[in-house]
């Protein structure tokens, strides 16, 4: 079967120490006028964990009185947040480049492809004969990059695989400038895996060739280094993309977080995986304390399974999604789906109220690119989630980093 894909680029640098100490006003956010830049800045202001002074409490159910269930996840959150590595994230990194080169390599300006033989000298070409711009990318390893910029230093570690060249140093190098520390699997044979952007307007041509990223393999996972550091994390974020290339890693994090209490993060990230990688999908399911999507993702989810609902009955997916079967059930499922601009949608297992929260304005001027919004979402979210965060405040993060993200130029 093709590999029909669509590729979110990385999260661009950006001095973002303003914003941070404007977060609980973010309107009052100043319009961003930071030209594209490949060298990321390292944060330099950090949003506090909550401190909880108080003894844990007993494993916790779903009958546990909200401020008792709240107490118990702020000071198990603050151990975490105050704990180095507490959040791994698993999925495919890119190294992400831009230019415009669409008629040689017969591209169209808005489109997302998977490169063939012909279009493989693009990612040299882009990088000795045109000044492109260099960025980390994969879903899962922008949202990684999210998350520490607001997590305290060596919070969050990331997995994929790399191949053993250039574009891996280049990538390396990358994450290393915003204090993302990085475990990949070095394949001997394959290249780094790598997506091409090429701009025109506020068109976005991607092209993509996941080489090692594609050869992902769960003994990597299970190595002494690597699983120690499973062993070490609190919380797991999985993009949806790995179900492509490594489900019995994705299996491997799910059932070690089941049996220990840690909590186990999907990102569905494209409606292909729906529809295409339904089995390993709802193989993984079961394990899921949160599920992340957008509103088409929640469609195509709702149409290959086949829910009684419409497919743009959003509140109505987010309540199936949420009270799935469930292989941990000290604690309930949260279903997160987001709408661009409409309200972030929240559904909590048990409960029948779905909560909506509105997503902070912006002026339309201001709005560069949306392109790997859905990825900052996900790392504030869950950075929220690590710091010890309430729901709303951990949405409100979420909405708030992708803020800053769509007003940036360039792949964000």
């Amino acid at each position: 079967m093709p590999f029909p894909t669509s590729f979110s680029s990385g999260l661009i640098p950006r001095t973002i120490s303003k914003a941070l100490r404007s977060y609980y006003n973010p309107t009052s956010i100043a319009p961003c006028t930071t030209t594209y830049l490949c060298a990321a800045v390292p944060l330099s202001y950090k949003i506090s964990p909550r401190q909880n002074k108080g003894p844990p409490l007993t494993s916790p159910s779903h009958s546990l009185p909200s401020a008792a269930a709240a107490r118990r996840r702020r000071f198990l959150s603050t151990m975490a947040a105050n704990k180095e590595y507490a959040l791994l994230c698993l999925e495919n990194p890119l190294l992400v480049g831009n230019e415009d080169l669409l008629k040689k390599y017969n591209l169209k300006a808005n489109d997302a492809i998977l490169a063939s033989p012909e279009h493989l000298p693009l990612y040299d070409e882009l990088l000795n004969n045109y000044d492109a711009k260099l960025i980390a990318g994969g879903a899962a390893q922008n949202t990684a990059r999210g998350a520490q910029y607001v997590l305290p230093p060596n919070s969050v570690v990331y997995l994929g695989g790399v191949g053993n060249d250039k574009y891996a140093d280049i990538l390396r190098e990358a994450v290393k400038q915003v204090g993302l520390r990085v475990e990949y699997r070095v394949d001997p044979k394959e290249p780094t895996g790598k997506c091409g952007v090429i701009i025109t307007g506020h068109n976005r041509s991607l092209c993509t060739d996941l080489a090692a990223a594609n050869h992902y393999d769960l003994d990597h996972l299970k190595s002494p280094k690597i699983w120690e550091l499973v062993k070490n994390a609190q919380f797991y974020y999985v993009g949806g993309y790995h179900f492509t290339v490594c489900p019995p890693a994705i299996q491997a994090l799910g059932e070690e977080a089941a049996a220990n209490d840690k909590t186990f993060i999907v990102n569905i990230s494209a409606p292909f995986i729906a529809e295409f990688f339904k089995e390993p999908l709802d193989a993984s399911s079961k394990y899921w304390d949160y599920v992340i999507c957008n509103e088409s993702e929640a469609a195509a989810y709702a149409k290959s399974h086949s829910l009684p609902v419409a497919e743009t009955d959003v509140p109505a997916i987010a309540k199936a999604l949420a009270n799935l079967p469930k292989a941990n059930t000290k604690k309930p499922r949260v279903a997160v789906i987001t709408q661009g601009t409409l309200p972030t949608v929240v559904a909590i297992q048990g409960q029948d109220e779905v909560k909506q929260y509105p997503v902070h304005a912006i002026d339309a001027s201001k709005i560069n690119d949306t392109n790997g919004a859905g990825d900052a979402f996900a790392g504030g979210f869950v950075a929220g989630l690590v710091q010890g965060k309430s729901l709303e405040e951990a949405v409100d993060m979420g909405q708030w980093l992708a803020r800053l993200s769509i007003q940036e130029l360039g792949p964000s």
